[in-house]
């Protein structure tokens, strides 16, 4: 009985790894661990914020990474394979909204991004006094990144 058991443990074991490395390569999952836009163009519904970021101010200078992922190199890889397992359960099971919606965390490191690269602009006292009284830099400044 002991055998049978192992074989079938082995079996779902083996199948549930086989089928998810098929998946992460089917799905282009190697790809995200680069710093090319395109990769996020795997996904079809991301095709009009990779046409948006193109033609925006920040297309010809940043990557969706700059502003979607933490500076800090293990942090950055963290939250590409959370947020990777979380769009691939989301778009396989059709369980998301349209149009996406980012989750607070995300935004919370897109926020950062801002902050760290445009930091010269905070001496600003506008900038300064919603930056303090919690507004968020995509308030005002909604096509900066995706142009609607």
């Amino acid at each position: 009985m002991q055998k049978w058991l192992s074989i079938l443990f082995l079996s779902l074991a083996g199948t549930v790894i086989g089928l998810g490395f098929f998946t992460f390569f089917y799905a282009k999952g190697h790809s995200y661990f680069s710093n090319d836009p395109k990769a996020c163009m795997n996904c079809h519904i991301m095709n009009t914020h990779y046409d948006s970021w193109r033609k925006s101010s920040h297309g010809a200078v940043t990557t969706c990474n700059s502003c979607h992922e933490p500076q800090e190199f293990y942090l950055k890889y963290f939250y590409k394979a959370e947020n990777g397992f979380s769009h691939a359960l989301k778009f396989t099971t059709g369980n998301f909204k349209e149009p996406i919606q980012i989750r607070q965390h995300n935004f919370d490191i897109s926020m950062k991004a801002c902050l760290h690269c445009h930091s010269n602009l905070f001496h600003n006292e506008t900038h300064h006094k919603d930056l303090l009284e919690g507004r968020s830099c995509v308030k005002c400044h909604q096509d900066i990144g995706h142009v609607h």
